[in-house]
């Protein structure tokens, strides 16, 4: 609920210029890079189960601590220990539905666990607008509370099932000489292309919302419905296409066929100036989201082993913390010094770019 508008929250409600809500935006991507490699590495040592649950509980606090936080350092130090903990939760989370799937199953269980958190965000933000039009500090709360039930609930259900605890790998001559993510150039190239995705993509929750609000004056109630829309077209849509597109197309042509609909969405905003654009364009980036990022996670289980899996996915998560840091600074200033309409324009070229380069990189 909270990250969606606390762009709006910090320049609207708190008086924040939009490069310094881009800051405190970038120190939550500071904090994500963090949190995505102790969530890695703690995933390899410890287990999924453990990150998740700790991760879980600790950043619900950390939210209903922030709600009452209103001075502009507290804050920027504030949301840094709220996005290491939080997104701490990533890598672990995405190992443990490589854990528990079938190799066969691999897309279509990243879908489903896709199709669950876009559940999740075709509820909160619709819920968060209606929240922020009471009072912004009930968003904090909210979402604090839903976290820490979230990982009283997660323990309940998963700390007597099997592969909760770390999954005992022998040390054979074959896990020995599992290749080391970073040492991996074809996937570090992959790193970069998804950074790059992310920077664009992430637009989502600094430039987008702020958009609606300064140029189409648009109420938290409308912008939280436009949000909610993204996640529940994934949510609607996205096991099912992955069903089909897997069978007919392969991971370069998916990804790239995602990264020009992306392109797309935002090149139709400098088109027209009206509210059915909004909707069209949300929705192209949907679509952008199911045809790319399944596939994207697909092919880094495929690069991996299960003996370095955790690591493959905790660089991966990385690629896109890296992206929270840049979007927010990257975004906020292009607009401040050249308008929605140059930055609109620049992710609809970029976008075209990284997809031919996600086509050649993927390719085997």
């Amino acid at each position: 609920m909270v990250l969606p508008f606390l762009s709006v929250y910090l320049t609207s409600s708190l008086g924040f210029s939009v490069q310094q809500a881009g800051f405190i935006l970038s120190s939550f991507g500071i904090g994500s890079v963090i949190g995505s490699y102790l969530g890695g590495a703690l995933s390899d040592r410890y287990g999924h189960f453990f990150v998740q649950f700790i991760s879980l509980v600790l950043s619900g606090f950390i939210f209903i601590y922030l709600s009452g936080i209103t001075e502009y350092f507290s804050l920027l130090i504030g949301v840094l220990a709220l996005s290491i903990i939080a997104e701490s939760l990533r890598p672990a989370n995405a190992t443990s539905v490589s854990f528990y799937a079938r190799p066969e199953n691999v897309s279509r269980a990243f879908s489903l666990n896709r199709m669950a958190i876009n559940l999740g965000f075709s509820i909160g933000p619709a819920i968060g607008g209606l929240l922020a039009s009471i009072a912004y500090r009930w968003l904090f709360v909210a979402d604090g509370t839903t976290c820490i039930l979230a990982g009283i609930f997660f323990f309940i259900y998963f700390r007597k099932r099997k592969g909760y605890e770390p999954h005992k790998i022998r040390k054979t001559e074959e896990t020995i000489k599992a290749k080391s993510a970073y040492r991996d150039r074809k996937f570090l190239v992959f790193v970069f292309l998804s950074s790059c995705f992310a920077i664009l993509f992430f637009q989502l929750f600094m430039s987008l919302p702020l958009y609606y609000r300064e140029v189409y004056q648009l109420s938290e109630h409308k912008i939280g419905g436009l949000l909610a829309f993204n996640g529940l077209i994934v949510f609607s849509l996205e096991m099912i296409l992955v069903y089909i597109l897997q069978r007919k197309y392969n991971i370069p042509t998916l990804i790239l066929i995602g990264m020009v609909t992306m392109a797309f969405s935002f090149f139709l905003l400098n088109l027209y100036f009206h509210n059915f654009i909004l909707i069209l364009a949300m929705f192209l980036l949907s679509l952008a989201e199911i045809f790319a990022m399944p596939f994207m996670a697909t092919f880094v289980v495929q690069q991996s082993s299960e003996a370095n899996r955790g690591s493959y996915m905790g660089l991966y998560t990385i690629s896109f913390s890296i992206a929270h840091i840049f979007a927010p600074v990257l975004g906020a200033t292009i607009i401040t010094h050249f308008g929605y309409n140059t930055l609109w324009w620049i992710i609809s070229f970029v976008s075209i770019l990284i997809g031919i380069g996600f086509y050649y990189n993927t390719k085997n």
